[in-house]
């Protein structure tokens, strides 16, 4: 029997290597392939077109505030296209109106992806900028404080238009493999975009000037005070004259001293805030880090509110000893509150949000309140202030909603799964 010769080893091995490194060459390709489509795969942003809607509104708001004052003037509403440019024109007004419309033109982009990309989704941000802006300017014609004007329309449009244009190239990398997307799913749960946007919009509710820190949500209180006495009568007499409703604001704000009742309502709702941001994160995601973080946030927009709206320059007069005692009671409340199971954590929030809406709107306010408000300067930040009080009296509100409606849902569900338990063992 022949034997065989070196070389002819040689050429086997060398076709055995050459195979096998085929197959894994190929089999590399395949997975590659695989993860590829999964990994870039092109999904729409259910935040963004929340964002779109709230940004939307927004503008809504700030272009038509006061809403009051309606008048007609004898001018159609699309006059002001073929009026002349005006006279008097300032460089911050033609910035600002440019600067307002970008962010509505980059969220427009983002919330067409991936059906509408590149040219066609910043043509559609430029019309959508353009027809939102025609439509506010119309409508202000009927608006004693307000001036329709074609240059607001033109630089509202062009803002949108630069928004799209700065934001479509990066649309894919910012929602298919960005470092946002990809700490919204690693760290949040998929049906958490709500939470998300509810908590990135408290540190702006924090920013208007309250009564006790944090404490919003006092929106049925003025609704109460701007009632005619007659009308307050009326509705009084439909209660027990026993319970002497009128005497709760003083009764019970002589249970404690005013610092301690600050430092109640701020550890509550900041508690609150606490809680709602990692109510609906994975179990790696850092808790702790996300409040820490939020904390530092809200603080910062307060103390620069403050610092460019304040004219006696009073960046810090919201820092008394009650808000910064009830700041350490909430953060710690709310770190400690991370080990809870979710259903005790919720609940915990909602009773702490009751207990705040509870006492801001029953407790006296301060008669030095009013000249915090008063040095608090409007001028040019006058529509924006609006917003922020506004946003100040519905975000305790719109959290205990979802709080509540979360509650319903996993009712319901631990219900169907008892049912659907109970037809089994029937079975």
């Amino acid at each position: 029997m022949r034997s065989r010769s070196p070389r002819h080893d040689d050429i086997d091995t060398s076709r055995n290597f050459a195979r096998t490194l085929a197959r894994n060459v190929a089999r590399t390709e395949a997975l590659g392939r695989l993860m590829t489509i999964k990994q870039w795969q092109r999904r729409p942003s259910a935040f963004s077109r929340q964002a779109l809607i709230a940004y939307a509104a927004l503008v809504v708001y700030g272009s038509l505030y006061p809403f009051s004052g309606w008048r007609s003037l004898g001018i159609g509403p699309l006059a002001f296209l073929t009026d002349p440019l005006p006279q008097y024109v300032t460089a911050f007004d033609v910035v600002t109106n440019v600067l307002g419309y970008m962010p509505l033109g980059a969220l427009i982009v983002l919330a067409l992806y991936p059906r509408w990309r590149g040219a066609a989704a910043v043509c559609a941000a430029f019309i959508g900028g353009g027809l939102l802006s025609g439509v506010m300017e119309s409508i202000q014609t009927y608006l004693p404080t307000r001036v329709s004007s074609n240059l607001d329309l033109a630089a509202n449009a062009l803002g949108a238009l630069v928004g799209g244009v700065l934001v479509a190239p990066a649309t894919s990398a910012l929602l298919d493999r960005g470092l946002l997307r990809r700490i919204r799913f690693t760290w949040f749960e998929r049906h958490g975009a709500y939470v998300i946007g509810l908590s990135a919009l408290w540190p702006f509710a924090a920013m208007f000037p309250a009564p006790y820190l944090f404490g919003g949500g006092d929106l049925p209180r003025v609704l109460w005070e701007n009632l005619d006495p007659a009308m307050q009568d009326a509705i009084l007499v439909w209660t027990p004259a026993s319970w002497d409703i009128e005497s709760w604001p003083d009764r019970l704000g002589a249970l404690l001293p005013d610092d301690s009742w600050e430092a109640l309502i701020t550890s509550s709702n900041l508690f609150a805030a606490l809680v709602l941001v990692t109510l609906l994160t994975r179990e790696r995601a850092p808790r702790i880090r996300l409040m820490l973080g939020l904390i530092v946030a809200t603080l910062f927009a307060k103390a620069g509110a403050s610092f460019l709206q304040s004219h006696a320059g009073l960046t810090f007069d919201w820092a008394t000893d009650g808000a910064l005692e009830g700041i350490g009671i909430g953060a710690a409340a709310g770190v400690l509150s991370v080990a809870l199971p979710r259903a005790l954590r919720a609940a915990l929030a909602g009773g702490a949000l009751v207990v705040g809406l509870a006492l801001v709107n029953v407790l006296p306010v301060n008669p030095y309140f009013d000249i915090v408000l008063a040095d608090w300067r409007q001028g040019r930040y006058l529509h924006f202030n609006g917003l922020l009080h506004w946003l100040a009296w519905v975000w305790p509100y719109a959290a205990l909603g979802w709080l509540a409606s979360a509650a319903e849902r996993a009712w319901f569900t631990r219900r169907r799964v008892a049912n659907a338990g109970g037809a089994g063992n029937e079975r």
